[in-house]
């Protein structure tokens, strides 16, 4: 389980994604979130499987990869959809015993909800897949740099959530070390109730939380000893520049965006 958890990671390469600068990406990202949000029809889901497959296989990343991300939340994306077939609302029931009731309007909503979060788990994944945490520093600390006016933090807080990205992989694979150490001592995860297995997490969550701490402590002491005051006065071996390539992901993105609006609210929507 702990290595189907993809986020943070950094799938190398030179695809068109992989080219682009990273604040384009970040950007681009939010319109096709925004553009998720905006779907309600069925041609506006297809349109929106179709830029995905679309957008993966321009970055070149094995589709499995991408695939791989959703598997962590299955349980949340299978538990959304239940509680929306089971507890819906809708006017024309197909099934009904004591509170439970099922929907024609409960199950398409649940669909809905539920192949919103696999869209926005795999979009989001191809941003790190195809971006390094350095990258993405530097593309989140120049979209918030025009905020540095009203007294936001810019540069650290672009350091603080890249650093978070960076330490999940690092994090999960000390996890699974330390659930091995545990299993070879008798420890048992996996037999007991409920509160029986939150129980046993125990010696799992106290060794993480002191290596997670100490991993910390030396990550300070080591930016103490290179002088690292901030991002006052620092200078970057790459600046970041808009191509060609980033206004075309700028007009895919406004354009995803237009058409579903127009398949939403539109002339598209009275014929659909």
């Amino acid at each position: 389980m702990l290595g189907d958890i993809t986020l943070g990671q950094y799938y190398p390469g030179n695809s068109f994604v992989h080219c682009l600068d990273p604040r384009t990406k970040i950007l681009v990202t939010l319109l096709l979130i925004v553009a998720i949000f905006l779907a309600q029809s069925v041609p506006a889901y297809v349109a929106l499987w179709v830029m995905v497959f679309f957008v993966i296989a321009i970055s070149k990343l094995p589709f499995l990869l991408v695939f791989k991300s959703v598997k962590p939340l299955l349980f949340i994306i299978l538990l959304t959809l239940a509680m929306h077939v089971f507890v819906g609302q809708g006017e024309t029931v197909l099934y009904q015993w004591k509170f439970i009731r099922i929907t024609q309007e409960g199950i398409a909503m649940g669909i809905k909800m539920s192949m919103r979060l696999m869209l926005l788990l795999m979009i989001s994944s191809v941003l790190t897949f195809t971006t390094s945490p350095i990258v993405l520093t530097d593309g989140i600390e120049s979209l918030l740099r025009p905020f540095r006016c009203i007294g936001v933090p810019a540069h650290e807080l672009a350091m603080m959530m890249t650093i978070a990205l960076r330490f999940i992989p690092t994090l999960l694979e000390e996890t699974d070390r330390i659930i091995k150490a545990q299993t070879s001592r008798g420890a048992d995860f996996q037999s007991g109730n409920i509160l029986q297995k939150a129980k046993n997490m125990l010696p799992i969550l106290i060794p993480l939380f002191i290596s997670a701490f100490r991993r910390a402590d030396d990550l300070a002491v080591a930016m103490e000893a290179r002088c690292y005051r901030g991002g006052e006065g620092r200078t970057r071996m790459h600046q970041l520049a808009y191509r060609g390539g980033d206004a075309a992901a700028f007009v895919f993105g406004i354009a995803m965006i237009v058409f579903l609006v127009l398949l939403r609210w539109g002339p598209l929507a009275a014929k659909l």
